[in-house]
């Protein structure tokens, strides 16, 4: 292993070319942490609001990144076995602490969730945060069960289409939303059953197609959709808040009895590496190398092109999970 690395640096927010590879020291992994060599990254939302000074937390100079997947370097305290598969995510990655935008990164032993698969690391890179949060937010946020029905409002987000994925997974029946025509093929093929082209009246798109509304939704759009995709939800269903795609992050005036319908739930997801265990991640895995399951990776980027990563980012043309690949 070399002293140094390769890394995306942000010293100030900005936009997209803040964004600088530096080379940087490889950093050490004390007792209770782990040193991964990271193969492949996932692209986010979030690391968008970090890097534009969007984001709530964090501080700089920074390396950005939530995610990271790769094989473990050095575990002080023996966690794992140099050369384990590994992913690790969330847990104040990329803000408080240095990222997965670098070829080695040092993370808390206890967000180090292990894995064996031969699958490319291009599509290992893109799971971790996007399993998490979909598979929280119909675990967690709806307690979505087999035969269920449920909407997605920003189907071809990266959490959207992994959400489709896992709900077919489970004989679920999907609806998700696009804006563009154009999008419907992607959607149709991770399985969604009904395609919605989303011109702000999504709840009556659904009654015409199940009057009595479906049993959960997904709401990754945000506080602009909410209120119709709430009123998209049968009596006794639940909407979970889990995405902010259009950037409102929150409601000015928010007076329930007009927002929610009666007997709608709405509840919200936001989780952290141990909400993803080891089982999860491997069976969904293992699905995927069966052919039982996809992985929707829409762009693959080397470190050299993380500007032009990001710009494809803003300009919502990735068409699922962007990676890096290093």
């Amino acid at each position: 292993m070399t002293a140094t690395m390769r890394a995306v640096v942000v010293t100030a927010p900005g936009t997209p070319e803040v964004l600088e590879i530096r080379e940087r020291p490889v950093p050490a992994a004390a007792p209770g942490q782990v040193l991964i060599k990271v193969h492949a990254f996932g692209l986010n939302q979030s690391e968008l609001h970090f890097r534009n000074g969007q984001a709530y937390s964090g501080s700089f100079p920074r390396i950005p990144g939530i995610e990271a997947a790769g094989i473990v370097e050095d575990a002080p305290g023996g966690e794992f076995d140099r050369g384990t598969q590994v992913v690790t995510m969330m847990g104040g990655m990329g803000r408080e602490f240095d990222g997965g935008y670098a070829e080695y990164v040092v993370v808390p032993a206890a967000q180090t969730i292990p894995f064996r698969s031969s699958l490319p690391w291009n599509v290992l890179g893109a799971v971790p945060e996007m399993l998490q949060t979909a598979n929280g937010s119909l675990d967690i946020g709806l307690e979505a069960k087999p035969g269920d029905s449920i909407l997605i409002r920003g189907g071809t987000s990266s959490v959207g289409l992994a959400a489709a994925v896992l709900a077919k997974l489970h004989g679920m029946t999907v609806y998700a939303t696009t804006r563009r025509e154009a999008a419907r093929a992607l959607l149709e093929s991770v399985g969604v059953d009904h395609v919605l082209i989303d011109d702000g009246d999504v709840a009556a798109q659904i009654r015409r197609l199940l009057p009595g509304g479906v049993d959960g939704a997904i709401e990754l759009v945000g506080v602009d959709a909410m209120r119709d995709t709430l009123r998209a939800v049968r009596p006794g269903g639940t909407v979970c808040f889990t995405g902010m795609l259009s950037n409102r992050w929150s409601i000015e005036e928010f007076y329930p009895m007009d927002w929610l319908p009666n007997g709608v739930r709405l509840t919200a997801y936001s989780g952290e590496a141990a909400d993803l265990g080891a089982d999860t991640l491997q069976q969904f895995l293992d699905a995927v190398a069966d052919g039982r399951a996809t992985v929707p990776v829409g762009r693959t980027y080397p470190l050299d092109d993380i500007v032009q990563a990001h710009r494809d980012m803003e300009a919502g043309v990735v068409g699922g999970k962007g990676v890096v690949v290093l």
